[in-house]
């Protein structure tokens, strides 16, 4: 019986792995317009394995960094992405936007694999500067959507999704005994943003 509980543990880390393979490189954020809508928005984070990544990678760490954190780190993240998509359409200054993206992966997949307890003010800020980038290459692409409304609902709903999967990834890890397993994806996912990061400084 344990012998299944490992494997399927390691199922959906490698779900979650092959999603970073097919999804779209961190160059995506171009400003040129979606579609829009709630499909749209929906769809957008699974569309790019930088957004997927990290939001995925905040209900793991908060998982991993116990029960006040499990759950605030997954509300932090959208609400600060809700102030990044406003200043992105007030265009207002930031550093680059493409390169924090990046960063995220890369950190916060070193957070897991480092299986690191950061104080909470510390974590909660990590995630609030990196939810700021996320939701700013965002509001860049809203104010040309058609309906900027229901795709920014479409946005945030799937960004809820994708902390949920992280904190069912990471309870799981601990129920099971198999933390290895998950810092080890949390290990991958550093090398991946690594790649991200390198395309988002020559581009």
């Amino acid at each position: 019986m344990i012998a299944v509980r490992v494997s399927s543990a390691r199922v959906r880390v490698l779900t979650v792995l092959a999603l970073s393979i097919f999804a779209g490189s961190a160059a995506a954020h171009s400003g040129t317009g979606l579609a829009g809508g709630f499909a749209s928005g929906f769809a957008h984070p699974f569309g790019g394995g930088d957004h997927l990544l990290a939001m995925v990678c905040v209900g793991i760490w908060g998982a991993l960094l116990g029960p006040r954190l499990r759950y605030e780190l997954p509300m932090v993240f959208p609400l600060l992405m809700v102030g990044g998509a406003i200043a992105g359409m007030f265009v207002l200054p930031m550093p680059p936007v493409e390169l924090g993206i990046a960063l995220s992966v890369v950190m916060l997949g070193g957070c897991i694999a480092a299986a690191w307890h950061a104080p909470a003010w510390l974590a909660i800020t990590i995630v609030s500067l990196f939810g700021l980038f996320h939701g700013y290459a965002h509001g860049r692409e809203l104010p040309s959507s058609a309906d900027p409304v229901g795709y920014s609902l479409g946005i945030v709903f799937a960004t809820g999704l994708l902390h949920v999967l992280g904190i069912a990834l990471g309870e799981s890890a601990l129920r099971m005994g198999c933390v290895q397993i998950i810092r080890a994806a949390g290990a991958a996912i550093g090398l991946v943003g690594v790649v991200y990061l390198w395309s988002a400084r020559v581009a």
